[in-house]
């Protein structure tokens, strides 16, 4: 193959799964957090409590994404698990019904934020 042509095959791969609109106000996991869980994530049979781990119920889902480091990680936001799986880059992109960079800036802003029970 021609060394310019395999270039340009190699640079038409899209890294960007998806542009992160930045939120300069304060996210309230309460206010902002717990209403895409209750719009997208804990319906029956996803994360709801007794069914797939983490537990996002409104009573139960603090908790649950504190108990394990991966899910959240203040330190280094765009490594939580929690940001990964709703940016699509994690194992299985969530929610469902796709990924929405409105949910994305506000799960991000929230870690990078301290990721508290507000």
């Amino acid at each position: 193959m021609i060394p310019g042509i395999m270039f340009l095959m190699a640079s038409c791969y899209y890294d960007d799964l998806l542009e992160i609109p930045p939120i300069d106000q304060p996210v309230s996991f309460q206010n902002d957090i717990i209403p895409i869980f209750n719009a997208s994530c804990n319906f029956s049979g996803c994360h709801t409590t007794g069914g797939i781990h983490p537990d996002l119920t409104a009573s139960e889902a603090y908790n649950s994404l504190i108990s394990e480091d991966e899910l959240i990680d203040t330190d280094v936001p765009e490594n939580s698990h929690l940001y990964l799986w709703v940016n699509g880059q994690g194992d299985l992109p969530m929610p469902p019904s796709g990924i929405d960079p409105t949910i994305s800036a506000a799960i991000l802003a929230w870690i990078e934020q301290g990721a508290l029970n507000n």
